[in-house]
């Protein structure tokens, strides 16, 4: 079957799942949780086999680390299921309604958004957390990991059928597509505007900048995380310093891992040294501009002095940018800049300028005196999500089960004509 084919079987099988009842959609959940458990086993056996290939393909170890799958990761797989199962009902729900001046009664209805292809590298958990979101807002889903992660997806979907055909329900309406040889292969899939209804990339920015190049379907961007904080003169250091040491190095390799600190100038001689020495314990990195490393090789640290352009890049890695600005404005000013829309967070104990820059910041999720790591479908209490958006055309931030809806009206009359 070739990818046209297999694209108008998938369509036609968006108004099954638009329709089933909603029990039907909790009880399908809840048994691709306990099997995804009982294939544990088969399931990290297919992973060590991507591993290797991993290491043959000379991955970095940011995509190894999202690579490997553990059975506390396929527990917390089985775990999202089972939330995303528990979820209230995303359709159907009347968002809103009115009796117009001819007394049409007009409701505003949400609706599946229709078929949506899901393009992510590394992650074999994303295979399991978009075809279970998608089912739980009755979406039909084409789903194009990458190919280190192949034989991870493939045992992952293997659940997802079995369940489909336990409950007598379509297998094309979610779909694993065949490892792909190069990106040129895609603009087939990116082209199919007859049949995909939405496109969401995940992955690095190479990955993302060819999808929105080529993509003759609407996309939503889950754009590379270029996250930052602003540490206020006026922040608790204690506090700060264990906020930026759990952004920085919990998880190097995710998106909301920070990647810049911008430090408030008045107290650099103070702060600086010290969290550079939490850092440093933890194994970090540190590059800075000339004034954060003249600072930090005073006290016998090293960093690597760089230039504005670094600011630009997401590490993935255990590195962290460090940059002195002159208070909060500049600190806006470089984010506004450098930063890719993500997640930002300012540390202080000053209420009006937390407010100023909560406000000013044009990012998707915005903190005060937390890690920029909660920007996460989980966390936010969606189960999981289906990435992140960067985009602001219909979502934004963690996209869980709601983000996968639109709206429709349901006009109800009584003859009334125009």
């Amino acid at each position: 079957m070739n990818l046209q084919e297999q694209l108008q079987k998938t369509k036609a099988s968006k108004s099954i799942l638009s329709s089933l009842s909603h029990n039907v959609r909790i009880e399908f959940l809840r048994d691709c949780a306990d099997l995804l458990l009982e294939s544990q086993s088969v399931i990290l056996q297919a992973n060590q086999e991507d591993l290797s290939l991993a290491e043959d393909l000379k991955l970095s170890s940011a995509m190894r680390e999202r690579l490997e799958l553990n059975p506390k990761k396929i527990a917390s797989m089985a775990e999202s299921l089972r939330q995303i199962a528990d979820f209230p009902d995303p359709l159907n729900r009347i968002l809103g309604g009115f009796t117009n001046h001819c007394g049409l009664r007009i409701e505003k209805v949400s609706a599946p958004l229709g078929v949506i292809a899901t393009i992510y590298e590394s992650r074999p958990n994303v295979t399991s957390d978009v075809a279970a979101l998608c089912f739980k807002s009755g979406n039909a889903c084409v789903l194009k990991g990458g190919k280190e992660a192949q034989k991870s997806n493939e045992v992952i979907m293997q659940v997802f059928y079995q369940i489909l055909k336990k409950h007598h329900l379509p297998l094309d309406c979610m779909v694993l597509l065949p490892s792909m040889r190069d990106r040129e292969e895609l603009k087939e899939l990116l082209g199919a505007k007859d049949f995909i209804d939405l496109i969401i990339p995940r992955g690095g920015e190479g990955l993302i900048n060819f999808v929105t190049e080529y993509a003759k379907v609407p996309v939503i961007k889950h754009d590379k995380g270029v996250c930052h904080i602003f540490a206020h003169h006026s922040c608790k250091i204690p506090e700060s310093i264990a906020i930026i040491v759990n952004a920085k190095t919990s998880r190097p390799s995710v998106c909301n891992a920070c990647e810049t600190l911008l430090i408030d100038s008045v107290f650099a001689q103070e702060f600086l040294p010290k969290v550079a020495e939490s850092l440093k314990q933890k194994g970090t990195i540190l590059k800075g501009d000339r004034e954060s490393c003249e600072i930090l090789k005073a006290c016998g640290i090293e960093c690597e002095q760089i230039s504005l352009q670094d600011y630009f890049i997401e590490y993935g890695e255990n590195i962290l940018n460090l940059r002195l600005v002159n208070g909060l404005q500049e600190a806006l000013e470089h984010i506004e800049k450098f930063g890719s829309g993500h997640s930002e967070a300012i540390l202080s104990e000053d209420y009006s300028v937390i407010e100023l820059f909560l406000n000013a910041v044009d990012s998707a999720c915005v903190y005060a005196n937390a890690s920029t790591r909660f920007s996460d479908g989980g966390e936010f209490g969606y189960g999981a999500e289906v990435g992140i958006s960067t985009s602001k055309i219909h979502a934004r931030g963690p996209m869980g089960v709601e983000s996968l809806t639109i709206y429709k009206y349901k006009v109800y009359g009584n003859g009334q004509v125009r």
